[in-house]
């Protein structure tokens, strides 16, 4: 069987959809791994979304969040609201409080990945203030590093993410992912999903789905 790989996120403008679509290639690049693309439910009701000058949703399949048990690995994708994720994204992992109850996903692998506006307003708060969601559900956050090389130390042009994961600068909303920032979005699914397969297949019993719960 695959290791399974959920990329799971909310994208209001498509800046982060367009990374998640590169993670999902790089992820599916790895042999023996199947990666999916998920949303999130959308919170604001549509007149709200009118008045922000929200583009219509993709066909990508809207997720519950019982469907994240079938997954042996994620990687969740938010723009930031404040220097930390939108408040869809933590509603939506608030809805996991039956997962949480039974460790439905504890011991998975997950990464992250996000859009700011511009440099200082969460590029790494964002990310570092989303792991204590990982860390209640017992998930095993899984970082880039610096294993992006170079791509990681560039200087001559404005380029988002970190260490803890690929990311974009959104500008006033007409910027579009630049090119480096693709191809770390592309390292990025590669890297987790290398290692999501490499714990699937040294997975302990005590990891199975049927002996999780209380």
């Amino acid at each position: 069987m695959p290791a399974k790989v959920y990329i799971v996120y909310y994208s209001m403008y498509g800046h982060v959809e367009t990374l998640a679509r590169e993670i999902l290639r790089g992820a599916n690049s790895v042999e023996g791994v199947e990666a999916k693309l998920w949303q999130i439910p959308e919170t604001l009701p549509p007149e709200e979304l009118v008045r922000l000058r929200a583009p219509p949703k993709s066909d990508v399949p809207i997720i519950n969040p019982f469907k994240l048990p079938v997954a042996d690995g994620f990687v969740f994708g938010f723009p930031t609201r404040l220097g930390m994720m939108a408040a869809q994204f933590k509603a939506f992992l608030d809805s996991t409080q039956y997962l949480w109850k039974a460790q439905m996903l504890a011991g998975k692998p997950a990464g992250i990945f996000y859009s700011t506006s511009c440099q200082g307003v969460g590029q790494e708060t964002a990310p570092f203030t989303a792991i204590t969601q990982l860390v209640h559900h017992g998930m095993i956050f899984v970082p880039i590093g610096y294993t992006f090389g170079p791509g990681m130390f560039e200087m001559k042009e404005p380029k988002g993410g970190s260490p803890y994961g690929a990311g974009t600068y959104t500008g006033d909303g007409s910027r579009q992912p630049a090119e480096l920032e693709l191809q770390q979005a592309f390292h990025q699914g590669n890297h987790i999903a290398t290692i999501i397969k490499k714990f699937k297949e040294d997975a302990h019993p005590i990891f199975t789905l049927h002996n999780r719960g209380y």
